[in-house]
């Protein structure tokens, strides 16, 4: 992501959300469910249930920002294995997720190619 020079903390909310809720309500996932600071400066992943949306808040030290992705053709690979609501990821973990590889394996979604 071109949006941080340095990544933070990244957190991964392991249940599907609501994809109506936007910046208020999905900090109140943060900070009520995950006991979370939500304007520490960590970036907060959050999929739908069909699992081909993301959303990503994070705060800038100005104001919060939301970054969205939607897949066209496949699911991004969600961790279901873990008993924990929420997941730290590193940055590699973070990036193979946005690039549409699982986090915890390597499994390559549809329609992208890296040649």
């Amino acid at each position: 992501m071109l949006m941080f020079q340095q990544l933070p903390c990244v957190y991964l909310h392991r249940e599907p959300v609501d994809f109506r809720k936007s910046i208020n309500g999905l900090a109140i996932i943060v900070e009520q469910q995950l006991s979370l600071q939500v304007t520490d400066g960590s970036v907060f992943v959050f999929c739908n249930k069909g699992r081909d949306k993301l959303k990503i808040l994070y705060w800038d030290s100005t104001g919060f920002a939301l970054w969205y992705k939607r897949l066209e053709q496949d699911k991004f690979k969600w961790p279901t294995q873990s008993e924990d609501e929420c997941m730290r990821l590193s940055e590699q973990q973070f990036h193979w997720l946005l690039s549409g590889f699982d986090v915890l394996g390597h499994q390559h979604v549809k329609g992208l190619s890296y040649s």
